[in-house]
């Protein structure tokens, strides 16, 4: 991050609250006229600050409201095995988040479903089936206060 200045993480700012913004105001708002702005914004996606854009989207009303979270423990830590689960979990539409944990417990994976019988189906057949998975523990989410979607 050392090589990046003011105006470059303005402008990662300013995209991450409205990735449609146009250019002309991008610029306005970080100081810079249409062409620096627009080159450095080259510059940020070719060096991997910025890795694309997207829509933030309204899961519930497309039908996925019920959000779980899934401590798994695995039976195996090496590499081999780390990298099995990797892959698999990939592979699962309801992964909305897959994180490997220094703790109590090996991952931590975000779920989303349409509801709870959709969430044991996934669950039972497809989380438990994972590779070196050992035990799975359930927090159900009650209410979703933030989720900034980034």
């Amino acid at each position: 991050m050392s090589n990046l200045d003011r105006a470059d993480l303005q402008i990662i700012q300013e995209l991450r609250e409205n990735a449609r913004i146009t250019l002309t105001e991008l610029a306005s708002r970080v100081g810079l006229s249409k062409t620096p702005c627009q080159l450095r914004m080259r510059r940020l996606e070719e060096q991997g600050y910025i890795t694309g854009y997207t829509a933030l989207v309204d899961q519930s009303k497309l039908g996925l409201s019920h959000i779980s979270f899934v401590q798994i423990t695995l039976n195996d830590t090496s590499s081999k095995a780390l990298t099995a689960f990797n892959k698999a979990a990939l592979k699962i539409a309801e992964v909305e988040q897959c994180h490997m944990i220094a703790g109590g417990f090996d991952y931590l994976l975000k779920i989303r479903t349409k509801d709870m019988a959709s969430y044991r189906m996934v669950l039972g057949e497809k989380i438990s089936a994972l590779p070196h998975v050992l035990q799975t523990s359930t927090f159900v989410v009650m209410e979703n206060v933030r989720d900034i979607g980034l």
